[in-house]
């Protein structure tokens, strides 16, 4: 789509003037591209996916970024964040910065419609910004599956705000059973056992293993319970069984209680009901059981499938559209169902931004095909699990030390790497030996009554496993 600037001076404000007059009452509209100037590119979202097409299209094109925040999130790390780990700041990059380091410019907002005839997207705010190709990276949020209650009463961790909330509540209620004796007790639930909430289990275990004796002195390690629930028969249900009876194994170790086969029917603010009619007392209940679009992707006209995945050809063109592609967590595989992961997303975020250039270059698109590289989650110190796509399987400190480099060299901009080898040493080296955990704003403390048994009567990890409190 093209537009003289003599039709359109009126309505024309540059990307730079919206940004400054966004709170502005009046919707303004950015008609790009222009004549005799390179080929637009908008780019919805700048997570993976989205910084992987970006730096695709470095300086080939007049690249627009589009994201809610002014920052991109190291999601695989925001579990670190709500256990007191690490600081939100090690895991958050300024979108803005990066943008700028390969050419391409920033405008804040959120996509409200698209209007595929006319090469316009519309954003939140009522600006219409023009086109020549759309990718969107827009991501996913949590999934409930209809379970009553889960939407209003449940944490995801999906977000850096997620993260900061999860960790302001849980200092508020570890406060809260320290200044309440000996019979108080916190109760936590993580409900999912895929890698988030394998790694939010451990994590959480970890905290109350080692940093609570000399953080908060007055709460024993019993008084902290902490549950893992999945629907599933196993935990990690992409990994060989060996690493999934090993992930059960360690966690059971540090103290977790492990639910399988456990079906969850409604959360509710102090507790949460089982499928099978029992009720457990739950003070914090964190989802970690899937992800879907957004409600909103319903508003761009495009076609959805299961989760609300948009439908792509095998070049990753939204079906039924020749400049509308859609890469990551937000996209279904033509041909392959693929994991709502990093490296998918980064893949196609590659292979989106070459088949940009060669429309651009006049040549035909080439299909996607995505290379499995492995998996890999980690339990807690000197503790993980790896499984490469064509090559071993292991375990233990040697997968723990893998999992750990992976995560630090991943991360953007030198200054995150270095706080977060720091912190994350500090955690795995030090917190025993007192202070270490990162705190924030005080929250209100979970809603159940610090030392009340809950609706389930007495849990059963009022007296925790044997090797409870030991790593």
């Amino acid at each position: 789509m093209q537009h003289s600037v003599d039709q359109h001076s009126v309505d024309q404000v540059s990307v730079d003037q919206h940004s400054v007059d966004q709170q502005s009452a009046e919707p303004q509209t950015m008609l790009l591209p222009v004549f005799g100037q390179p080929p637009v590119v908008v780019v919805a979202g700048c997570g993976f996916g989205g910084l992987a097409a970006l730096k695709g299209l470095s300086r080939r094109f007049d690249v627009l970024v589009i994201d809610q925040n002014i920052y991109t999130t190291f999601q695989p790390l925001l579990y670190q964040v709500a256990t007191a780990g690490l600081a939100p700041s090690d895991v958050a990059y300024s979108v803005r910065a990066i943008a700028g380091k390969y050419g391409a410019r920033f405008t804040r907002g959120q996509i409200s419609g698209i209007d595929a005839a006319a090469r316009l997207v519309s954003l939140d705010d009522g600006t219409q910004i023009g086109y020549d190709y759309l990718i969107l990276a827009t991501g996913a949020t949590a999934a409930y599956y209809g379970v009553a209650g889960a939407a209003e009463h449940a944490r995801g961790l999906y977000t850096r705000h997620d993260a900061i909330s999860f960790r302001d509540v849980l200092m508020s209620g570890l406060e809260q059973v320290a200044g309440s004796g000996p019979g108080a007790r916190l109760v936590i639930t993580i409900v999912g056992g895929n890698a988030t909430g394998v790694e939010m289990a451990g994590s959480l275990a970890e905290l109350r293993n080692v940093a609570l004796r000399t953080s908060y002195p007055e709460i024993e390690a019993g008084q902290v319970l902490i549950r893992l629930v999945e629907q599933q028969p196993d935990l990690l249900t992409p990994f060989a069984p060996a690493l999934r009876r090993y992930a059960v194994a360690q966690l059971t170790r540090r103290g977790v209680d492990v639910k399988v086969s456990t079906g969850i029917k409604e959360v509710m603010p102090d507790s949460i009901l089982l499928a099978s009619g029992e009720i457990l007392p739950s003070d914090l209940t964190v989802w970690a059981a899937g992800v879907h679009v957004a409600d909103g992707a319903r508003q761009w006209g495009l076609e959805q499938g299961r989760a609300g995945r948009i439908l792509l050809e095998p070049d990753l063109r939204v079906r039924g559209q020749d400049r509308i592609f859609a890469i990551g967590d937000v996209a279904a595989g033509a041909d392959q169902a693929l994991p709502q992961l990093a490296q998918p997303a980064l893949q196609m975020g590659r292979h989106a931004a070459q088949q940009i250039r060669r429309l651009a270059g006049g040549e035909p698109t080439v299909p996607f095909t995505y290379h499995d590289k492995g998996i890999m989650a980690t339990i807690g110190r000197s503790s993980a699990v790896v499984q490469l796509a064509a090559g071993p399987r292991f375990r233990g400190a040697l997968a723990w030390l893998a999992w750990l480099g992976l995560h630090i060299v991943t991360l953007l901009g030198n200054r995150n790497r270095m706080s977060a080898l720091i912190n994350l040493s500090w955690r795995y080296v030090a917190w025993n030996h007192g202070g270490g955990l990162i705190v924030g704003d005080e929250q209100p403390p979970p809603a159940r009554a610090v030392g009340s048994p809950g609706p389930g009567g007495e849990d059963s990890l009022a007296h925790p496993p044997d090797g409870a409190g030991v790593l």
